[in-house]
């Protein structure tokens, strides 16, 4: 059935709604019976009812009924991960909350303090979201668990996701469910890892696969069932004999299959660049021993002797987290044998508290396989979940937990919301460095949280920074004591730098100057030979030593002449020759992008640290997009890029729209094709052309010729695509070129 129900309209159940969630409430009253009350189920009705005879509870943008979905939610939390009643009473009502039906003052009073406390971890996590980070970041799902002191807000949030992601298979809205998926994949799935939620971790990871990468599921699937009547043959005939030789031995167990997820295949099958038949792990053998923890040990390594005893074992892939469990409680011993028709099977030997734990509890194998250092305090947070749920505390633990992790590193938003990492200590000026060295050079302080503070005030989580700048303020030394990374550390020491360039601009324009009293045009290119004729390999070392006085400037001034005069009036003409004869210097080796911020990147967002793609090399003008990084940066690509495609196909998520803003004074690089006749005097009146161009500059050619052709790469710096369309016309005017085009 398709909604079309806007926010205003009243919600109106249908029929099969009414019946599914008549049936959940009596499925969650039988699982509850010990800790709902009678006054529990009226006072939650009554909200309920309340808050739909006020409209205060409506259809989202899929057209689902947030009181079945709450209901389903809480089903997935009680059945799946084990909450109870105050995480029941959170689910089912936060959204009146939030809808401003009820108050967390009103819910602390009727349903108690942990119940209240879960729905303000709730809201504030909502708060956090309009902020709008980044949220495929590990930053976002960090600052998440930092921010929910209780951790039952985290599980119900994963419970919400997984059911959301089971409602919206057959959905009309297409960009909302991608949405959704993409934030399934990667903020929900690796939050459940981290807290050892295997199994719903795997359910979303393979619905996101679904909705996303939707060929790629189905194939997988489909490869799944054909083989299944031949997997499950040979389970049966490599666990056999081992069932046989298990009940001689007197032990009591079961066991069973585990096939990989379509998501873990799919992955291998990209990480391996191997077809599905590649795979080989498919499945694993997991034997489950029912036996006294003080008898776990032996039992587990019983096994084990009696498995490798039948089967040729493979040393290299033992794994024992029986002696020395993993830091999250995962205790359990792999095994790989080689079994009938020599295959490999994994085989898991546990009991069924470790399964347990493997399977639901909060300190599972969440760094299994992926998750790697830096991650002291987690580890040493989830090893004492453990200690208390082997305790027999079970889930009441999450009452009282609160977390106190990523002690050496702060969270902070930008005012649009992104979210930024930096170490502890850092300061509002380290901050306005990562945004922009400009920034950073012109920085005076910062607003946080609104109120106004000095560059030197120390960062804290959760704080949102607003910079400051003054046009007169510059970089001064002692600027490098009070950053904390060595990125603004390096962003200062170059702006220190500029400051002495400054100078020596200054001496140049002197040198122009006194030259045009003589009536005489300065030429980089003869300026250049001078530079060198005088013994300097630095033009900027040149220059400085003009701005200090230690190099005279009416020596430079005769040089200067002497050398024009060489050049204007050589000894002999040159014969003609072969245009590969052709050699160019460089005019100006310091030609540097000075990237003015004359790009917008996605929300008018100014500012960003950008580059521009290698690969297409975008100059002002082009159509362009944003491609963000691993390391978070962007790259930005021409639309028109061979790689944009795979891009867009791939990595849609990390596509951010950007457009060029008012016009800066960079230039960049771009290079082009030219094929003409073989003769040298094309390719200097090609150069010729180049160099009377106004603000053109040509940094280097390489010429082959063959057949009487010659074909060539020539890269400028220009400024924008109208000096380019510009600069093309010119070039393919000159008699006996062929082609010119733009790689």
């Amino acid at each position: 059935m398709k909604f079309t129900w806007l926010m205003a309209k009243k919600l109106v159940f249908t029929d099969s709604e009414r019946r599914d969630t008549y049936q959940i409430m009596t499925q969650l009253k039988a699982l509850l019976a010990d800790s709902v009350g009678a006054n529990d189920e009226r006072l939650l009705k009554e909200h309920l009812r309340g808050a739909l005879a006020n409209n205060q509870l409506w259809r989202d943008a899929f057209g689902l009924n947030p009181v079945l979905q709450a209901f389903q939610t809480a089903l997935i939390a009680v059945e799946e991960i084990g909450l109870k009643r105050d995480g029941v009473v959170a689910i089912l009502l936060h959204q009146s909350v939030i809808n401003g039906f009820v108050s967390i003052e009103e819910i602390d009073r009727m349903y108690g303090h942990s119940a209240a406390g879960i729905i303000r971890g709730i809201v504030r996590i909502q708060e956090l979201y309009k902020r709008n980070p980044v949220i495929e970041s590990e930053n976002f799902r960090n600052l998440l668990l930092s921010f929910a002191e209780d951790m039952r807000v985290i599980l119900i949030m994963i419970a919400d996701r997984v059911n959301l992601m089971r409602q919206i298979r057959d959905t009309t809205n297409k960009e909302g469910k991608q949405r959704v998926s993409e934030e399934a994949s990667y903020l929900y799935a690796p939050l459940a890892h981290k807290l050892g939620l295997y199994k719903l971790k795997s359910e979303l990871e393979d619905l996101s696969l679904k909705y996303l990468e939707h060929d790629a599921y189905y194939h997988i699937k489909e490869k799944l069932n054909a083989t299944k009547k031949s997997r499950d043959a040979y389970i049966e005939r490599f666990i056999g004999p081992i069932n046989e030789r298990l009940t001689a031995a007197g032990l009591k167990y079961h066991m069973k299959g585990r096939t990989k997820s379509i998501h873990s295949i799919w992955q291998k099958m990209k990480k391996q660049k191997c077809a599905f038949e590649g795979v080989y792990d498919l499945f694993a053998i997991r034997i489950i021993i029912d036996c006294p923890i003080e008898k776990e040990k032996m039992q587990c390594w019983q096994v084990y002797s009696i498995i490798t005893d039948m089967y040729q074992p493979n040393p290299k892939r033992l794994r024992d987290w029986l002696s020395v469990p993993k830091s999250n409680g995962y205790e359990s011993l792999h095994i790989t044998v080689l079994g009938p028709e020599q295959k490999w099977v994994e085989v898991q030997i546990r009991t069924e508290r470790m399964d347990e734990i493997a399977e639901r509890g909060l300190a599972a194998h969440w760094r299994y396989k992926g998750v790697k250092g830096g991650e002291g305090g987690l580890d040493e947070w989830l090893s004492s979940i453990r200690t208390a749920l082997e305790a027999g505390d079970g889930m009441e633990v999450m009452d009282t937990f609160k977390m106190d992790l990523y002690e050496d590193e702060v969270f902070v938003f930008t005012p649009k919301g992104d979210l930024l990492k930096f170490p502890k200590g850092a300061t509002v000026l380290d901050f306005a460095y990562h945004i922009h060295s400009k920034v950073g050079n012109q920085c005076t302080g910062a607003r946080i949280n609104n109120k106004v503070v000095t560059f030197r005030q120390e960062l804290h989580s959760g704080d949102q920074v607003e910079i400051i700048t003054s046009s007169t303020q510059k970089p001064k030394q002692d600027w490098l004591n009070i950053v904390k990374t060595s990125r603004a550390k390096s962003k200062i020491r170059l702006a220190l730098k500029e400051t002495q360039v400054k100078d020596g601009l200054y001496a140049k324009e002197t040198i122009q100057r006194r030259l045009k009293n003589r009536k005489i045009e300065m030429e980089e290119s003869t300026m250049n030979h001078v530079i060198k004729k005088l013994g300097f390999k630095q033009t900027s070392e040149f220059y400085k030593q003009l701005a200090e006085g230690m190099l005279d400037v009416n020596t430079v001034i005769d040089k200067y002449i002497e050398i024009r005069e060489q050049e204007l009036n050589p000894v002999s003409q040159q014969p003609a020759r072969s245009a590969d004869e052709f050699e160019f210097e460089n005019p100006n080796e310091e030609i540097m992008r000075s990237n003015d911020d004359v790009l917008v990147i996605d929300r008018n967002l100014k500012g960003v640290d950008y580059q521009l793609a290698k690969c297409c090399h975008p100059i002002y003008g082009d159509d362009v997009f944003g491609f963000v990084t691993v390391n978070g940066g962007i790259k930005i690509h021409r639309c028109d890029c061979p790689n944009a495609p795979e891009l867009r196909k791939r990595f849609g998520y990390r596509v951010v729209k950007a457009k060029w803003s008012g016009k800066g004074s960079s230039q960049y690089s771009i290079t082009l094709r030219i094929i003409g006749n073989d003769d040298i005097n094309i390719i200097n009146n090609i150069t010729s052309i180049i160099s009377k161009e106004e603000k053109i500059v040509m940094r280097s050619i390489s010429i082959d010729s063959n057949d009487g052709l010659f074909s060539g790469n020539i890269t400028v710096m220009l400024d924008d695509t109208s000096k380019l369309e510009a600069l093309i016309k010119k070039l393919r005017t000159v008699k006996g070129v062929k082609q010119v085009s733009r790689l």
